[in-house]
């Protein structure tokens, strides 16, 4: 490879990395990757509120119903929790996994739904604008003027206006 060859992929190398860190140095991607980390620790805060304080609600209420360990042997065999039946190696279907699934989703979207209208409503309150005040002027349908709101007559052409 001669020289003039090297220097240019050196240059093309140069304006890829160049490109790259303008790229992860944008706000946006910042901004995302800050909103990750931080769902990602919410999603905790979550799951801990699911499986610590509602599940257990919820199985005092139904009556001691375990949800994590309702699953279906595909085997056909019949095992008293689905860690036996994973560790005699049976193809199950775990509904109770899907079912604390599926109240976790809920749980996290009522949550940031609250949270969202919280901001919101706070947002709202600072950024609180008044009414807009009742014009005091209006324009002259015939000379542009500008004349008072309760004027009959324009003061610069004579005409008569009718609201």
């Amino acid at each position: 490879m001669d020289k003039e060859k090297q220097k240019e992929i050196a240059k093309k190398s140069k304006g890829f990395f160049a490109e790259f860190q303008k790229f992860i140095m944008r706000g946006n991607v910042i901004d995302l990757a800050v909103g990750v980390i931080i769902g990602a620790a919410f999603q905790a805060i979550v799951n801990s509120l699911v499986n610590d304080i509602v599940m257990p609600l919820i199985s005092l209420i139904t009556g001691g119903i375990d949800f994590s360990n309702l699953f279906l042997s595909l085997d056909g065999k019949h095992y008293a929790t689905l860690k036996a039946a994973q560790e005699a190696g049976a193809a199950t279907l775990n509904y109770g996994t899907f079912i604390t699934a599926v109240i976790n989703f809920v749980l996290m979207a009522f949550v940031i739904f609250l949270l969202v209208k919280f901001l919101n409503s706070v947002a709202d309150r600072v950024h609180k604008t008044e009414p807009e005040p009742e014009p005091t002027e209006k324009t002259c349908p015939y000379c542009q003027s500008r004349i008072p709101v309760k004027a009959t007559r324009c003061p610069y052409c004579t005409s008569e206006i009718k609201d």
